[in-house]
């Protein structure tokens, strides 16, 4: 999950829409697709490979954003008469359309992610195929990798299926109209289901002792005839929504550890000194964390709608760092096999559209299940994914860093020398006048340096705006 999500709409001002431009220059961020890869995915999307396995009667339904169309994952929930759960999971399959050693595979090889900047994405696959003839979009039948999960009555796993089969998605939802159903109690069973199970995963998320970070967005908005950087907090459904990716994700990683093959989303538990800077953070920012309450509560405590908690929550994100991809093929599974968020052996499998390890996991785990050997591109690909998924991800991250410095210099440019109200919640060691600010009001974080005595951590400090170039993405702050 991105770090600090980050939407621009109309508000966006020609400076800023500028700047974003000069940084996908700057970080030599692929542009248009080539022209031999253009024509694969055309022909490819007009005649993919095609399962025997039929499972259109199935009535799927994908949550997503309103504008999104490369749709990866559609869901059906229903009952078992034993009191459990079923769970119909359909992830896209890419697989069908792009052949190994093609030109389009080794682009996908060159981008790894799509890339989401404030004004548009950068996508991983040709539109042709991600937003058309590979994604689950209602009303089409499409191939896709069909998970099947059945669940206890306490929403715990008692068994795992996943083949290839033809899918027919019925309804493309968004996370608001989904919310307003489950709230006025007009959700139909499907729909109603995903809270209903939703809530029983995040029960056993609890138990073995994981979290989810529900870090809010960051939206720009239009305020007294100009415009303002604020958090939306996100709906339970996505939640919910994640906790069903989440399930798949831990039953493809016990598929392959089982298998003896396979790549594993790992996380280190995060060290002591991390903890410490982020309990220095609860504090400046108002955040309840008495020292004998674990990191995971006081998170699930915290509200995403207040501005104080929601910029705590995207500073929880610092103990995700460290998240990595292993391999295994020779069925030792390495230890640590565990993501430490996850609390359990955890891998990516539910988004290749937008990421490219995903199509791979979907190999792994179909001929896990078959009984049959991976197939031969995949397991010669396999050694080189982690360090291509780790370079795909510095260069995601520094997209999103530098966007949303970018985005706070556009909206403050006008404000220089202006004074705000702001929380010291980050010192230099070494250089206590330096540190890092929040500002309630607009949501910004940011430098702030130049005073003569030690920045008070966990303080209310008044401050100045003293630079804000949204030409070198830079926003600074002194004390007032």
């Amino acid at each position: 999950m991105p770090r600090r999500p980050l939407h621009v709409t109309g508000a966006a001002e020609a400076p800023l829409r500028a700047a974003l431009r000069a940084l996908r220059t700057e970080l030599a961020i692929p542009d248009d697709f080539p022209p031999a890869v253009l024509a694969e995915a055309e022909t490819a999307a007009k005649a993919p490979r095609l399962p025997a396995h039929d499972a259109t009667d199935l009535p799927f339904f994908t949550v997503d954003p309103p504008s999104s169309t490369d749709l990866d994952q559609a869901v059906h929930l229903a009952r078992r008469a034993d009191g459990g759960y079923r769970v119909h999971y359909a992830i896209a399959d890419v697989a069908a359309f792009v052949a190994p050693g093609s030109a389009l595979d080794a682009e996908a090889h060159r981008r790894v992610l799509t890339l989401y900047f404030p004004d548009g994405k950068v996508p991983l696959h040709p539109a042709v195929l991600s937003e058309d003839a590979a994604s689950l979009l209602p009303g089409e039948v499409r191939p896709a990798v069909l998970w099947r999960i059945d669940l206890d009555a306490e929403g715990r796993r008692v068994a795992t299926d996943v083949r290839r089969a033809l899918v027919r998605s019925r309804a493309k939802l968004d996370y608001a109209g989904v919310q307003r159903q489950l709230d006025s109690g007009t959700a139909e069973e499907p729909v109603a289901l995903l809270r209903e199970i939703g809530r029983l995963r995040e029960a056993i998320e609890i138990e073995r002792g994981g979290i989810s970070l529900d870090v809010p967005e960051q939206e720009i908005v239009e305020r007294d005839h100009g415009y303002d950087l604020v958090y939306r907090a996100p709906f339970p459904s996505e939640g919910w929504n994640a906790q069903i990716s989440l399930l798949t994700g831990m039953a493809a990683a016990d598929l392959m550890t089982a298998a003896g093959t396979g790549v594993l989303r790992t996380l280190p538990t995060a060290p002591d000194g991390a903890v410490a800077r982020l309990r220095r953070s609860a504090q400046a920012l108002g955040v309840d964390w008495p020292h004998h309450v674990p990191y995971a509560d006081v998170v699930r405590s915290a509200d995403p709608s207040n501005p104080r908690h929601a910029a705590f929550l995207q500073e929880c994100t610092t103990l995700l760092r460290g998240a990595g991809y292993t391999v295994f093929t020779d069925g030792r599974v390495p230890d640590p096999a565990v993501h430490a968020a996850v609390a359990d052996e955890y891998t990516h499998c539910t988004a290749p559209l937008r990421r490219l390890v995903d199509r791979y996991a979907s190999e792994l785990c179909v001929a896990a299940v078959a009984g049959d050997e991976p197939p031969e591109w995949v397991r010669a690909a396999l050694p080189a994914l982690p360090d291509e998924m780790a370079a795909g991800s510095r260069r995601a991250n520094a997209v999103e860093r530098e966007s949303v410095d970018i985005v706070e210099a556009a909206l403050l440019k006008d404000r220089i020398g202006e004074t705000f109200d702001a929380y010291v919640i980050d010192v230099k060691e070494r250089e206590p006048s330096t540190g890092t600010v929040h500002l309630d009001d607009p949501a910004v974080v940011a430098r702030i340096e130049g005073g003569a005595s030690p920045l008070p951590l966990g303080e209310w400090l008044r401050v100045r705006l003293a630079e804000a170039d949204p030409g070198r993405a830079k926003v600074l702050f002194a004390p007032a």
